[in-house]
């Protein structure tokens, strides 16, 4: 895939407050038409993960949680209320760290991440205390809205769904791909000449991560309300592949 010499990113105006049982896909079709984005074969709709978890009806109310003797122990130790905690370990295969007001496990999906995801900001339905979980299958779910999309424009189109990630060495959080559809999410540049026309030996680029950072800039992080974006500019011609390719093996992980 040649690398763009411009990228538009635009919000796409008009999405509403998401509901559970909401038709996203078709939301998304009336509000690019309504706006009379141009869209072309190669672009990307990103779309952040709230509002998937929304139509799922991901909502868990922790005024209906009792938390277990195990998720009261380690509330003791990370300050969190035990009833989140609960469900963060119902999210979670295993515990990776935790320590005062932090507590990063492995996600179902197999995601390293704080809190399995499991989000009070902006879970406005769901009960008296709701939280918000992550989307079920995230690659399908991009796959089934990129179906939908591509099907209504006539176009080879991509779709990320993104959410906003900490980082273990940086401040910060960044956007990155949680499922991904009808793009290349891990690209492997081994074996590709550099400028001297050496042989790449060990580059991978995170391209499905480096368009849903660039999105998240445009999405914003608190009261902005543009959960979707259209980029422009790319030209999809490689093989797609799904998000879940970047995850590393914990076998290649030497910091689990």
């Amino acid at each position: 895939m040649k690398t763009p010499e411009r990228l538009t990113l635009t919000v796409v105006p008009g999405i509403p407050l998401l509901q559970p049982g909401d038709d996203l896909g078709a939301i998304i079709v009336a509000a690019i038409s309504k706006a009379a984005l141009a869209v072309d074969g190669g672009d990307i709709v990103v779309v952040a993960q709230k509002a998937v978890s929304k139509v799922q009806g991901r909502y868990v109310d922790l005024a209906g949680v009792t938390p277990s003797w195990h998720a009261r122990e380690v509330a003791v130790e990370v300050n969190k209320d035990p009833r989140l905690v609960e469900v963060i370990l119902s999210e979670s295969v295993r515990i990776v760290r935790k320590a005062p007001n932090v507590l990063i496990v492995e996600h179902r999906s197999g995601c390293i991440m704080a809190n399995a995801g499991v989000d009070q900001s902006n879970a406005a339905a769901g009960g008296e205390e709701p939280v918000l979980l992550l989307p079920i299958d995230a690659d399908a779910t991009a796959e089934a809205l990129r179906a939908t999309l591509s099907a209504h424009f006539g176009k080879r189109l991509g779709v990320i769904i993104s959410d906003s990630f900490g980082r273990p060495w940086r401040r910060g959080t960044v956007g990155i791909a949680l499922g991904a559809a009808g793009i290349p999410a891990l690209q492997d540049l081994r074996g590709k000449p550099d400028l001297h026309g050496r042989p790449l030996q060990f580059t991978e680029t995170g391209f499905a991560d480096e368009v849903a950072a660039a999105a998240s800039l445009v999405m914003g992080q608190a009261d902005e309300g543009h959960p979707v974006v259209l980029v422009s500019g790319f030209a999809l011609t490689d093989a797609p592949i799904a998000a879940r390719a970047l995850i590393r093996p914990a076998a290649e992980d030497l910091f689990r």
